[in-house]
């Protein structure tokens, strides 16, 4: 199975939503790749303490006949397989969104579960890479919009990615993170996602002082501290994750 993790908006914890749902689910015993599909501007090696690796996903997009398994690396705190991605800008010249699509299927039978971090906004990146996908998780930060105009929040970023995903056919759910603020009427912005877009909210995540912490140390927070309240919801939107998929 294939999740695409994608946002409307950069900073929304996209890349940390991808994460610590990779880290769930590796707790839960499942074989878990997750890889960085960001290509111009990756950052998953990031948090898992992989930033300056031989080979990354963009080596095997220049090189085709590179064996997949040379740019994929064990995690040792959580046991998530990662495949980082490269910060050299001469490595990202000349690469191929569709390459990413042909690798992802490739690797997709050896896991039981595919992470794939989106690029912010329209994902050109990823986009071949939705018709090898079976989920979309859709990550949204609320506090950047006034409350009153939350609902049209909800309209330019979770109704258009909602339709590239059902464009398709993909399975499709909402992680509502970093909340402060808006925690007071957080159950009125689910209602409406809800009832009124038709995406369910897996969980959503409150900030926490805790997640660039873990990110600073290579250690996604639910392996980091996972007792924090930000690594409780990550697992909430983990074991919800778990159902759909293993159900």
């Amino acid at each position: 199975m294939a999740v695409i993790v994608m946002t409307g908006r950069g900073g929304a914890g996209k890349t940390t939503t991808t994460a610590n749902l990779s880290t769930f689910l590796a707790g839960r015993e499942y074989r878990v790749l997750a890889i960085d599909g960001d290509l111009y501007l990756p950052n998953l090696g990031f948090h898992f303490g992989m930033d300056n690796v031989k080979y990354t996903v963009h080596s095997l997009l220049k090189d085709p006949s590179l064996d997949p398994e040379w740019a994929i690396y064990k995690h040792r705190e959580t046991g998530v397989y990662v495949m980082p991605g490269s910060s050299n800008l001469h490595d990202v010249i000349g690469i191929s969104p569709q390459g990413l699509r042909d690798l992802v299927e490739r690797v997709k039978y050896k896991f039981g579960v595919v992470f794939v971090d989106s690029p912010t906004g329209v994902p050109f990146d990823t986009l071949p890479t939705f018709e090898v996908a079976d989920y979309q998780i859709i990550v949204v930060e609320i506090e950047r919009s006034p409350i009153y105009s939350f609902e049209t929040m909800v309209e330019n970023e979770v109704n258009k990615l909602k339709a590239l995903g059902e464009e398709y056919g993909l399975r499709i759910g909402v992680v509502l993170n970093k909340v402060r603020e808006s925690a007071d009427v957080v159950d009125k912005i689910i209602d409406v996602i809800e009832n009124e877009v038709g995406v369910p909210v897996l969980s959503w995540v409150p900030f926490d002082d805790a997640v660039p912490e873990s990110i600073n140390v290579g250690i996604p927070v639910l392996a980091y501290k996972p007792k924090s309240d930000a690594a409780l919801a990550f697992a909430e939107a983990g074991e919800v994750l778990e159902e759909w998929i293993f159900g």
